[in-house]
């Protein structure tokens, strides 16, 4: 368990270190403009799509709430975490990278832009960490619950 947990510390100072340094990249005003893909510096108040942006101030606190129940459950179950410990850091990364922004920049710093043939939502590094976090947890999950009913037939 201790290796476990000193593995998701690096690779959680890792992934914020890096999120942080590329957001910085782009406050300090590097941009390109591509056919499909720009890197523009965009400041997102609220979540995903800009969604619950009139919570404005609220936002960070209700997400350090959420951030905290989630360590909170994880302590108490321990086994919890030993199984998802990976996936875990990329998520604590990623939440905690974003919510650092909204402290910082009063929003999250996005950067990639797709606009061939759609216009996508406005990203960066840690909404990708987030999402490959679910994946991976979606995954172990199910690949849990092939074995425990290879197991119990």
């Amino acid at each position: 368990m201790l290796k476990k947990l000193q593995i998701s510390v690096v690779l959680f100072i890792v992934l914020f270190s890096l999120d942080q340094y590329i957001k910085l990249i782009f406050v300090d005003g590097y941009y390109l403009k591509g056919e499909c893909i720009s890197l523009v510096l965009a400041y997102n108040k609220g979540v995903a799509f800009s969604m619950f942006a009139f919570l404005s101030e609220n936002l960070k606190f209700i997400q350090i709430g959420i951030m905290l129940s989630g360590i909170i459950y994880l302590l108490l179950n321990k086994d919890v975490f030993a199984d998802y410990y990976i996936p875990v850091s990329l998520l604590l990364a990623g939440g905690v990278s974003n919510i650092y922004d909204r402290f910082i920049h009063e929003g999250v710093v996005d950067y990639v832009y797709w606009h061939c043939g759609f216009d996508f939502a406005i990203f960066n590094l840690a909404d990708v960490l987030i999402d490959i976090s679910i994946v991976m947890i979606l995954w172990i999950s199910y690949q849990n619950d092939k074995k425990e009913k290879l197991k119990n037939k």
